[in-house]
């Protein structure tokens, strides 16, 4: 049987080398699974594929493959599921100080919270502050005020979770969109208006210019040359990762293979936050801590002469925006956040993949944010416009 997993893996796409597979056999023979299964998987992945972008491929052939010895997402009691599903309506209890501890929990802390409360809890709970439910300050459950969890059933409302239980966390890294790719590709080549010409010798052949010496010529041959351009635009993107941003990210995933995969940049910075840019920015999208760097770092760092591109749906909870009181602010508003970030640098555009009509009936944030930036619904057209704009400058 276990060789036959193999032979699947193979069979739905993944480059999986014999040399790989016997050393995942030598691993397991050295008990380096023990006998967890998540464990197992974990050691699989680790072992077996050589990118990230195979990542969603392989959870994916796993899940289906072992379908019917466990389950990986963390089993959550029939009962508890039902509770979550049927919430009760609780009052509007939300605490700063709840709020403050909250925002200081990882994303690992928060999972393994979870894990030591699936397996206590025998019971329902509504708007309190510990067990997995409906409503309060828990960071697990759903339709509550946390500002940063794990949604367990329900429907997304605030749009504020880390991730959904039981999600295809990898599907971001995705390969195949290769028609979407392409096509921001073509877009962003307008920012190739930027090179600019170098002191090298002239190589490079202009055949507009060829055309018009020759015909000026009586029909001889008269080749003119130039000298090759360079890249000279630096950009910085930072991108709106987690929370209501899941809802768009095989668009923002295009987005992001696209920007990486351009060779018209001479430089290329890519930061993460989460709804709002508050005292730290992120290196990867997962937004955790320990991948932190202080703002002020990132701004001494990069010179205003770099093109700001900022990728969000601004939308949040008009707190996270305008409160000085957020715990992650300092005494500032979010706000205040984003306008010195747009001022240090000379030319900015916002990339939107919403059009500002999610949970909040009336998108206050978005309107405030929208005042604020040259916002761009995210399409191929629009980023054309958008990478015009930068361009131009404000």
């Amino acid at each position: 049987m276990f060789l036959s997993f193999f032979y699947y893996l193979r069979s739905v796409g993944l480059d999986v080398s014999l040399q790989e597979w016997l050393t995942l056999c030598e691993a397991l023979n050295e008990g380096l699974a023990g006998a967890n299964f998540m464990r197992f998987y974990q050691l699989c992945r680790a072992i077996l594929l050589k990118s990230e972008a195979d990542f969603d491929k392989f959870d994916r052939a796993f899940v289906e493959y072992f379908r019917d010895l466990a389950d990986l997402s963390g089993e959550i009691p029939e009962s508890l599921m039902n509770w979550l599903n049927d919430p009760k309506e609780t009052p509007d209890n939300y605490s700063e100080e709840y709020a403050r501890l909250n925002e200081l929990l990882t994303p690992e802390e928060i999972e393994q919270m979870l894990k030591e409360r699936i397996a206590e809890q025998d019971s329902e709970h509504n708007g309190g502050n510990y067990w997995v439910g409906t409503g309060g300050m828990s960071a697990f459950g759903n339709a509550g005020n946390a500002s940063q969890g794990i949604r367990v059933g329900g429907k997304s409302l605030y749009r504020r979770a880390l991730r959904v239980a039981g999600e295809r966390k990898y599907r971001d890294f995705t390969k195949d969109q290769a028609l979407d790719l392409r096509q921001f590709q073509m877009a962003l080549r307008h920012l190739r208006q930027y090179s600019a010409r170098t002191d090298e010798e002239k190589t490079e052949l202009n055949a507009e210019k060829t055309a018009d010496a020759t015909a000026e010529n009586a029909g001889t041959l008269d080749l003119v040359y130039e000298r090759p351009r360079r890249n000279t635009v630096k950009v910085v993107m930072m991108m709106d990762s987690g929370g209501s941003m899941e809802y768009y990210s095989r668009l923002c995933s295009t987005l992001f293979q696209a920007v990486s995969k351009s060779n018209r940049f001479k430089d290329l910075k890519i930061y993460y936050f989460h709804n709002c840019i508050y005292q730290y920015l992120y290196t990867t999208p997962y937004c955790s801590y320990r991948n932190s760097i202080p703002l002020e770092q990132v701004l001494k760092t990069l010179p205003r002469d770099y093109k700001l591109i900022m990728v969000g749906d601004a939308e949040m909870a008009p707190y996270e925006l305008m409160s000085k009181n957020y715990p992650s602010a300092n005494g500032r508003r979010g706000l205040d956040y984003l306008l010195q970030v747009r001022d240090h640098f000379s030319n900015s555009v916002w990339l939107n993949p919403s059009l500002g009509t999610g949970y909040w009936e009336t998108p206050q944030t978005y309107l405030t944010i929208q005042k604020e930036f040259d916002m761009y619904y995210l399409t191929v057209e629009n980023l054309v416009k958008a990478m015009k704009k930068l361009i131009a400058g404000r």
